[in-house]
């Protein structure tokens, strides 16, 4: 039996100290509100205006500073289905740094230097999506924040985690122009697996995937948020990556676990090892800017 009572409880106290909250009644990444990046200055957004068009900045999907010149991602977002073309193409790829809003010059446009997909991913079961974005000028430490590696806590069931992103407020293609994040709960692999055995929604990997939402929906991950953070005690636990539908009851938001594909991330990393070493489906959430 869903608990909803405790599950609202929950995200309010949630909803009290996600930082940089500025209203109680904004919707995005599906039921979150407005954040500053000043707070969460390791969200960044990745953009092309030459693929996506000026509005939003170009931006089409999410990222996360793991090292001063390391952002990661998820693969799928660095596909030739999502940009287009080949990532070494996309000559004014950018990552927007401390850019609350897009519709603004805020923050900073680092060039990318690389763009790396992860050649394991599969398109078919979401399987490995991951991928590496080196910088083409370095970020200050305090931009950077850690990857949760396997054994932590911020891992268990039911650990209170925000989502964040620029993506589709209430899914159906109303996408923000202002980063929001959005309280979740890491949920279960028992759950993740009962909600996706496989077939035309899709098959959870406890090995690889994660997943987050709460049982009764309301709040998710959505298009256009892809390749963003899932964030646990302050750690990186996840990174968007797929879904059946958003926010839907028994329909959570699956994530690339971070645990399963640090090490990946450290061999195609331009700062050698990034902080934090201690220890029919919808493939993909990239944004599809009118």
């Amino acid at each position: 039996m869903r608990a909803v009572g405790r599950s609202l409880a929950v995200a309010l106290a949630l909803l009290l100290v996600l930082p940089g909250a500025t209203s109680a009644d904004g919707r995005v990444v599906v039921g979150g509100q407005p954040v500053r990046t000043s707070d969460v200055p390791w969200v960044v957004a990745l953009a092309s205006r030459e693929r996506f068009g000026s509005t939003r900045s170009g931006q089409f999907c999410g990222g996360v500073v793991v090292g001063p010149r390391t952002v990661v991602t998820a693969a799928h977002c660095l596909t030739r289905e999502v940009l287009g073309t080949d990532p070494r193409e996309a000559k004014d790829l950018r990552v927007l740094v401390g850019r609350d809003d897009l519709r603004g010059a805020e923050g900073t446009e680092v060039p990318v230097q690389e763009a790396w997909a992860n050649p394991g991913f599969n398109v078919m079961t979401n399987a490995g999506d991951i991928g590496v974005v080196t910088l083409a000028q370095p970020l200050p430490a305090t931009h950077v924040i850690g990857m949760a590696q396997r054994g932590e806590t911020v891992y268990g069931a039911n650990t209170p985690a925000v989502v964040y992103g620029w993506g589709d407020t209430v899914g159906n293609g109303a996408y923000s122009e202002t980063l929001h994040g959005s309280p979740v709960l890491v949920l279960a692999d028992e759950l993740c697996e009962q909600a996706y055995p496989g077939g035309v929604e899709g098959a959870f990997n406890r090995a690889s995937m994660l997943c987050a939402g709460w049982p009764e929906g309301g709040r998710d991950a959505c298009q256009g948020d892809s390749g963003g953070p899932l964030v646990a005690g302050g750690r990186l636990v996840g990174i968007v990556s797929w879904g059946s539908g958003c926010a839907q009851p028994g329909r959570p938001g699956v994530y690339t676990r971070i645990s399963a594909v640090s090490r990946m991330v450290t061999a195609h990393s331009a700062d050698g090892r990034p902080t934090g070493g201690q220890g029919p489906p919808q493939t993909g959430r990239p944004a599809v800017p009118s």
